[in-house]
This record gives structure tokens, C-alpha cells and sequence, in this order.
């Protein structure tokens, strides 16, 4: 006999999320090992989303195609949702251990080579010389905090609401109703 049972959302968005959080992290060991710079660079931030974007709707669509081409908003959500969690808690541990093992003296050369991004880009709109030197230590110490452990893990919980809103934008885009039901 064949089995004709589908995968949940749940089921399928924790292999999508498992593919997509190692994915997101190899990228960040790439950039890294390239140039630890990378990663507080603008255009890399803007090529990760895009890809992050990019293949949580490609996952949606083949989870669609999967269970038969057609998908109601509610589990397109759930799907987006339980992809972005599980990838943003492979992130999360990736990142703990990127910082904490792997380079210790890395959140402290990512907040000085995002200070400078951020000082250069003053600069070029004019605004440079406006900022004191104890608004530029308050401004590294509130970036260095971000690195710690706890930092890591309150951004994560703040990241909660960012995934919920972009799961009901996502699953906007992988719903498909079958229309064939409409009298």
C-alpha cells in the first residue's frame, strides 16, 4: 500500500529551516575567512537577505508543489514561520559560536569596522564632525553589547517579531488557493 499522507508545514519548514540556517551560516564562515569585514559591509547584508528571501520561496513553492500546488494562507504562514525560527536558531548558535569559540577578538574588530562604515558614511552626507567622542563610545558600547552571548540571544527574541511579520509577508507570496472550489 501507498502512502498518500503529506508533511505537515511544521514537518517540512524544519527541513527548510535546517537547510536554510546551515546555509546562512557556511555563507557567514565564508565571508569570515574571506575578509571578516564582509560581514558589516552593506552589499553583503543586502545579497544575504535577498538570498534568505529567496529561498525560504523557493522552499515554500516546492513545499506547495508538494501537497498538491495548492496551499491556504494559514499553513503557507506556519511554514515561513517554523523556517524562519529553526534557521534563525542555527543562526543564533552559529553565531555564539563564530563569536565566543571560534575568534573571540572578532565582535570587537566587527564593532570597529562597522563604527568606521558608519563614521565614512557621515562623511559623505556631510555629517562627520557631529558626532562627539562620548556619543561614538556609547554608540561602540551599545554595538559590542550586541555580541555577547546575551545580546546574541536578546536580538533573537527581538528577531521573533521581525520573523512573524516576515512570515505573514512570505506566506502572502507562497499561498495558492485552489480556486476550482469557489461555487
Amino acid at each position: 500500500m501507498e502512502n498518500n499522507m503529506t508533511t505537515s508545514p511544521s514537518q517540512a519548514a524544519l527541513k527548510s529551516g535546517l537547510y536554510l540556517g546551515l546555509t546562512m551560516f557556511i555563507l557567514t564562515l565564508l565571508a569570515y575567512f574571506i575578509d571578516y569585514t564582509i560581514l558589516v559591509s552593506f552589499w553583503f547584508g543586502i545579497v544575504i537577505l535577498a538570498l534568505f528571501f529567496g529561498l525560504i520561496v523557493y522552499f515554500g513553492f516546492q513545499y506547495r508543489k508538494e501537497v498538491g500546488g495548492f496551499l491556504e494562507y494559514g499553513p503557507a504562514f506556519m511554514f515561513s514561520f517554523v523556517t524562519l525560527l529553526v534557521s534563525g536558531l542555527i543562526g543564533l548558535v552559529g553565531n555564539l559560536i563564530l563569536y565566543q569559540v571560534i575568534d573571540p577578538q572578532l565582535p570587537t574588530m566587527l564593532v570597529d569596522a562597522q563604527l568606521e562604515n558608519m563614521l565614512n558614511m557621515m562623511d559623505r552626507f556631510g555629517a562627520g564632525d557631529s558626532i562627539s567622542g562620548d556619543q561614538l563610545d556609547e554608540i561602540r558600547d551599545g554595538v559590542q553589547a550586541n555580541f555577547t552571548v546575551f545580546g546574541q540571544i536578546k536580538s533573537f527574541g527581538i528577531g521573533l517579531i521581525v520573523y512573524a511579520i516576515m512570515a505573514l509577508i512570505l506566506a502572502a507570496i507562497i499561498k495558492k488557493r485552489d480556486k476550482s472550489l469557489d461555487y
